[in-house]
């Protein structure tokens, strides 16, 4: 399994038991983000899934676009592996990092040397329920 097709798993047990899911895997619009998220308050969140094997995040041109054209209530979810961060303790690498999606173009320019918005998923279960 791909691992950002495992990311999705974790997403989905981690978010899922809070927040109705849809992951969108649309081909024909490029860009779109990966999971739509729908919390009790009747906000739509939408979260581009990554996983970095270094410092770098990749986004295409048109993952940029999007969230520069969206910069509200989307979301860029990061999964560092341990290979990229061997320096951070294990809880630490179990955890992801949470960016706005009107950060992205420092993002993509910075990679996860770019302090998150948050880490960890108790926070970001908070967050995305208080949108």
């Amino acid at each position: 399994m791909k691992s950002e097709s495992k990311f999705w798993q974790e997403v989905k047990a981690k978010l899922g038991l809070h927040f109705v899911l849809t992951r969108t895997d649309l081909v024909s619009i490029s860009g779109w983000p990966d999971v739509v998220l729908y919390n009790k308050n009747g906000t739509f969140l939408t979260i581009e899934l990554k996983v970095a094997q270094s410092n770098s995040v990749r986004l295409s041109a048109h993952q940029i676009g999007f969230h520069i054209l969206h910069p509200k209530n989307t979301f860029i979810l990061v999964k560092p592996l341990a290979a990229s961060h061997s320096k951070l303790s294990d809880k630490k690498l179990s955890e992801p990092y949470l960016y706005k999606g009107s950060s992205v173009q420092e993002l993509a320019a910075r990679g996860i040397k770019l302090a998150p918005f948050i880490t960890g998923w108790p926070i970001i279960i908070d967050y995305f329920e208080s949108c």
